[in-house]
């Protein structure tokens, strides 16, 4: 066999072996075992924008909400959050300006009081990753 035939051969795999190369380290990835979440950097009430402000200070007082899916059950499905229980975490949504949806922004409050919460965290990045929200009441 010539060697610019073999050479050809070899440089078609080449693909091939990159697809499992990628296959096998997205594997590993997802195969770990998952982290436990780090602490999350404060952001204080005042300092959140103006409408996760609205929302914040509408889950103290338990409503009224304007989106149905406000209130429902957060999985924490990434892992971000402190782990608990299922039905910890609640999600609400934070409008923002010149969304014709729910947009990407939320609130996510975890404790067994709804209005009164252990903690809640602010996600300007649909849940890609949370701030803690500092109330000094």
């Amino acid at each position: 066999m010539p060697v610019e035939h073999k050479t050809a051969t070899f440089k078609s795999w080449i693909p091939v072996f990159a697809g499992l190369a990628f296959s096998f380290c997205t594997f590993l990835v997802h195969s770990s075992a998952p982290s436990e979440a780090q602490p999350l950097a404060g952001m204080p009430v005042n300092e959140l924008p103006r409408e996760a402000q609205t929302t914040y200070q509408l889950i103290r007082k338990g409503g009224p909400f304007q989106f149905e899916k406000d209130g429902v059950v957060f999985g924490n499905r990434e892992r971000i959050l402190p782990r608990q229980a299922r039905g910890y975490y609640h999600e609400y949504t934070v409008k923002t300006p010149g969304s014709r949806d729910r947009g990407a922004r939320r609130i996510v409050c975890g404790g067994q009081v709804q209005v009164d919460p252990d903690a809640c965290y602010y996600t300007a990045d649909h849940y890609a990753s949370f701030r803690l929200i500092v109330d000094k009441n």
